[in-house]
């Protein structure tokens, strides 16, 4: 027994020595962050990382905007500085914060604005230079190059293998260049009204060395050239009117979008960034786990993401300024990949397996529901009739209610009892719950103004002349006149009766014409001339404003009407005659419906009819009609003018007698003349007011 406890123990010491050993070496392989130094020379802010062991390669590394900082990312990597942040100070760069997550070490360079940056190693150090915004020339200033990827040795010859444009759905040009390689060199920059993609020793091939017209896609874009030049290919992109662009690479794939850009006065910036409004962050890894870049992305937003077991592979992504959720969508797209949020938990999985599931997880609720109990419950309607409801319920084409479900109705009560299972029971006392509310009041004033300006103006005249003889009594001194008692009989006759010479006095429309009278006689008061000048000047103004008004629920037509009904004679099928009435009203149509903004939204028809007795015929009365229907949108306790008739009637009318009347000076003996200027409008105002739901009458 002894001997086989001397066994275990001389077994448990081998164990531990071996276990040390493991643990010993770990500890030599896995490296340290030892320190961090600062120097700033001229614009250049240079960062020195000091580390335990060597680099093999560049760290991953991303930018962010807003705030401004550069995060380094370390595997297989422990703080060995003893404290968590560093304060600099120096230009632009503010301070550093160290982060240690198992062994992962992130550095994150804290900055005053965004700068770009050039990472090298030496030796066991990291060699970081931060490079500040440095004065540029006007011609740089208006041609700014945009590094957008470096080149990178690679073992083949890169070569373009195919150039699409396609449509994006908000109507940007999406240009996509495929490579043979992910590691080109690309350089993009605005030439004057134009875009300029370098790609650094790239070929390409006869093919594709053309001019594409793509103005017929309505886009920015009216054409893309591509060609081959010394060092590589050129493309350069033609855009028309107000445009921005955003470029992004994904493994081979380079794509360049050209997006419209509406103008708003009120905004200080002008651009858009579409549908996707997350913070914006640069990415640039090569051949990265995508799980690894999906976690760099949940640390960045601080969202809880979930990652499926079954998401693997790696990809090359370079992305400069985008927001994280067009980042997320890009890698997700590549991938084949597909989230679902709940609150602030993202799930990611392959686009089949969610598919799968979701669908497992439907027909399991399908087969639930199929064997659920039922439970019934009675629903009171206190402002919708319980018939409008339970049409809804049973309709096949919407119906709320499951297979087994069912609904009575009680006209009298305006009660509806409903049998189902409780989840369909919730949604039918929400659905109810929404329909089954006071209806809003609405109140319609139209006002129809008919304004009218009348102007008349008649000038006539009438001539006469007439004869008679004289005779004197010499006994009594009394001279006579044929057909006269006394010489005071011939005094001038003003109607011109008996004599009608001439006969063109004013005729006006209306009343009477003023008129003056002369007449002219020999010294024998035997022969004399009668004149008579009739004239009339009117002016006229009326108005007559009609306002009928009218209260109605909101989405319910509703009519005002008042007037005469005018009887006339009409032909029945037996061949006699009988009588029928025709309306001479002033109505108002109305349907409102008050829209979720508060405005409110009407179909109108407004009608003003008035019998005019001056055309009244054998037949009956004509009737003045004035008649207008249409759909407005006013807001509430506003007015519109929705109808408006303006006419103007102008006549001038000249009778005369030939040769005469145009005779000069004396011309306007032998002609009347008529002036008319007839000016009436027609203006229909409405306004519609929303009633208080705590309106009272006392």
């Amino acid at each position: 027994m002894k001997r086989i406890e001397q066994y275990l123990l001389v077994l448990l010491g081998i164990l531990l020595m071996m276990f040390g050993a493991v643990h010993a070496q770990d500890l030599e392989t896995q490296n340290a962050l030892e320190s961090i130094n600062v120097v700033q020379q001229g614009s250049v802010i240079n960062v020195k990382v000091g580390f335990k062991q060597p680099l093999r390669a560049l760290p991953p590394a991303f930018s962010v905007s807003k705030p401004a900082r550069i995060s380094f990312d370390f595997q297989n990597t422990i703080n060995g500085l003893g404290k968590l942040s560093q304060n600099f100070d120096e230009g632009d760069l503010k301070s550093s914060n160290i982060v240690q997550a198992e062994d992962r070490t992130r550095l994150v360079l804290n900055l005053h604005k965004p700068m770009t940056y050039e990472a090298s190693l030496d030796g066991n150090n990291l060699l970081i230079a931060l490079h500040t915004t440095s004065p540029v020339s006007a011609q740089q200033l208006s041609a700014p190059v945009e590094h957008f990827a470096k080149m990178r040795p690679s073992s083949v010859e890169n070569t373009i293998r195919d150039i699409s444009f396609r449509r994006g759905k908000d109507g940007e040009g999406r240009i996509t260049v495929d490579l043979t390689d992910s590691n080109a060199g690309i350089d993009i920059r605005q030439q004057g009204s134009t875009l300029v993609v370098d790609f650094v020793k790239v070929n390409v091939p006869e093919t594709l060395r053309k001019r594409l017209d793509v103005t017929d896609f309505a886009t920015p874009v009216l054409s893309l050239n591509t060609i081959q030049r010394d060092g590589g290919a050129r493309m350069t992109i033609t855009p028309r009117g107000l445009w921005e662009h955003n470029a992004y690479q994904s493994d081979n794939q380079f794509v360049i979008e050209i997006k419209p850009i509406v103008e708003n006065p009120n905004k200080l910036v002008q651009g858009t960034r579409g549908g996707y409004q997350g913070e914006k962050l640069s990415l640039n890894f090569q051949n990265v786990d995508v799980r690894r870049l999906l976690q760099v992305i949940g640390e960045f937003t601080g969202m809880n993401m979930v990652v499926s077991d079954s998401v693997g592979g790696a990809i090359t992504l370079i992305l400069k300024d985008v927001p994280w959720d067009q980042a997320l969508d890009i890698i997700m797209q590549q991938k084949n990949l597909d989230m679902r949020k709940n609150g602030n938990v993202i799930l990611i999985a392959p686009r089949d397996e969610l598919a799968t599931k979701e669908k497992l997880d439907f027909e399991s609720k399908q087969q639930i529901g199929d064997l659920e109990p039922l439970q019934t419950e009675s629903f009171q309607m206190n402002y919708i009739r319980a018939e409008a409801v339970h049409k809804l319920l049973i309709d096949p084409k919407q119906s709320l209610l499951s297979k087994r479900g069912s609904a009575l109705l009680d006209d009298r009560s305006n009660m509806m009892f409903v049998k189902d299972v409780p989840n369909r029971l919730d949604d039918v006392r929400a659905m109810i719950a929404k329909v089954d509310i006071p209806a809003r009041q609405v109140m319609i004033e139209a006002r129809i103004v008919e304004a009218g300006d009348s102007f008349a103006k008649n000038l006539g005249v009438r001539l006469g002349y007439g004869a008679t003889t004289k005779t004197t009594d010499e006994k009594t001194g009394v001279t006579t006149l044929a057909n006269s008692t006394t010489l005071a009989a011939i005094k001038p006759d003003f109607r011109m009766s008996g004599i009608g010479a001439l006969n063109l006095p004013a005729t006006p429309r209306a009343g009477s014409a003023g008129t003056l009278g002369l007449s002219f006689y020999n010294k024998n008061y035997t022969k004399y001339l009668s004149l008579e000048i009739s004239a009339l000047e009117a002016d006229g103004r009326g108005k007559v404003i009609s306002s009928p008004r009218v209260m109605t629920a909101n989405q319910v037509e509703a009519i005002i009407e008042q007037g005469v009904e005018i009887p006339y004679q009409q032909a029945t099928q037996a061949g006699a005659t009988s009588i029928a009435f025709k309306k001479a009203n002033l109505s108002l149509k109305v349907k409102p419906q008050i829209t979720p903004d508060g405005k409110i939204s009407m179909m109108l028809d407004v009608n003003k009819d008035t019998p005019n007795t001056l055309l009244s015929t054998g037949a009956g009365v004509a009737i003045d009609t004035k008649h207008v229907k249409t759909e407005v949108l006013v807001d509430n306790g506003g007015t519109v003018v929705i109808g408006g008739i303006y006419t103007q009637t102008v006549r001038n009318t000249t009778q005369r007698i030939p040769f005469f009347g145009d005779l000069p000076y004396i011309g306007f003996l032998f002609k009347n003349k008529e002036i008319i200027d007839d000016k009436t409008e027609l203006l229909i105002f409405v306004t519609p007011r929303v009633v208080s739901e705590n309106l009272a009458i006392r």
